[in-house]
């Protein structure tokens, strides 16, 4: 079959390549065809050599739907023939962390597809632990609507779930990529009745607001931010912050804009480690929420899709067939402003 594979030894650190059919390894294990894979940033992180668990010469991909062509003896929810999304994460569901909801933390998974075992980037693959990490798609709800459910959607959903959002709260989003797009659409449904979207990008912030995911778009280039908020919210500050950017900037502008006994929540991924200036932020008692991203919702996340009352089928902006996959990561890497997402067909 071809694969993606991620190789130091290749001249562009991956390549289009045959490789061996997956197989069953353990009872839990299911194969599932690939129909249609995304590429994340964080495939990117894994070619530049900024993931040290990853491993070298191995298949890139986490995020895909698919159809299971077989299934070990112990999966008992999915069954050969199932149309699936595929979570992120790799979870066993029976230990201390996973119980807890806690299943980035997994002592038997984590991030494993694409990073430590073969990944979806490829013709097949095989998902350990099958009855946790796919989620059968309803009839009514296409590949392309379900292809972000278990990453993208998830984080964007996991940053509004930490912000403990009430109904009528005001929200900041900070970074409007595709996590942070996903945030918006997750606040608008958790009852945030005004939804700001900050970027330095004003493509993106378009994007916010035509498809109704903000109520107010800040480019911190043009105005300043602190002082927008401090006026849109009788200078009390926003309710809960989610910092889905990534900068030292980014970071800094989120305590900031958050009232006092707000929540901050941050999925975003930091190439550095970011300071908590205690004394300057003495008596906004805030709280700091942040964490690789607990995709438990993956379920209700596709019931929401198939309910029409979410949907993310508008982040595709760009369609490859898996022989041009490495041109779309071209693309991906160029980052133009036109590009939310990929979809890779196969």
């Amino acid at each position: 079959m071809k694969a993606l594979v991620y190789n130091t030894l290749f001249d562009n650190r991956i390549a289009l390549i045959d490789r061996d059919m997956p197989k069953i390894v353990s009872n839990t294990d299911a194969i599932v065809k690939v129909t249609m894979s995304s590429i994340c940033t964080s495939d990117l992180h894994i070619m530049h050599g900024l993931v040290p668990r990853a491993k070298n010469n191995l298949t890139l991909g986490h995020e895909f739907v698919g159809e299971v062509v077989a299934v070990g003896k112990d999966v008992k929810q999915i069954r050969k023939g199932d149309r699936v999304a595929a979570n992120c994460i790799t979870f066993c569901g029976e230990c201390y962390f996973c119980k807890r909801g806690f299943i980035n933390n997994c002592q038997n998974g984590g991030w494993e597809l694409g990073c430590r075992i073969d990944g979806c980037q490829a013709e097949y693959v095989r998902v350990p632990f099958a009855d946790m990490g796919l989620t059968r798609i309803p009839i009514s709800v296409t590949n392309e609507a379900a292809l972000f459910v278990g990453d993208v959607l998830s984080s964007g959903y996991f940053g509004a779930e930490m912000c403990e959002i009430k109904q009528g709260d005001t929200v900041a989003v900070i970074g409007a990529g595709p996590v942070g797009l996903c945030a918006m659409m997750c606040a608008n449904y958790m009852g945030a009745s005004n939804v700001i979207a900050i970027d330095i990008n004003n493509e993106r912030l378009k994007i916010a607001q035509e498809q109704g995911l903000s109520n107010c778009t800040l480019n911190p280039n043009e105005v300043d931010i602190e002082d927008i908020i401090k006026k849109l919210t009788n200078n009390i500050g926003v309710d809960s912050v989610i910092e889905a950017a990534g900068t030292k900037e980014t970071f800094e502008m989120a305590w900031k804009i958050a009232r006092p006994n707000a929540i901050v929540g941050i999925v975003a991924m930091y190439d550095r480690n970011m300071v908590l200036p205690l004394p300057d932020m003495y008596g906004k008692n805030l709280t700091f929420k942040t964490g690789g991203v607990d995709a438990i919702h993956c379920k209700k996340l596709l019931d929401l899709i198939d309910e029409k009352e979410i949907s993310t089928g508008f982040l595709i902006t760009h369609k490859f067939p898996l022989k041009e996959i490495e041109t779309a990561y071209k693309l991906f890497q160029s980052k133009p402003n036109n590009c939310l997402k990929i979809a890779i067909t196969h």
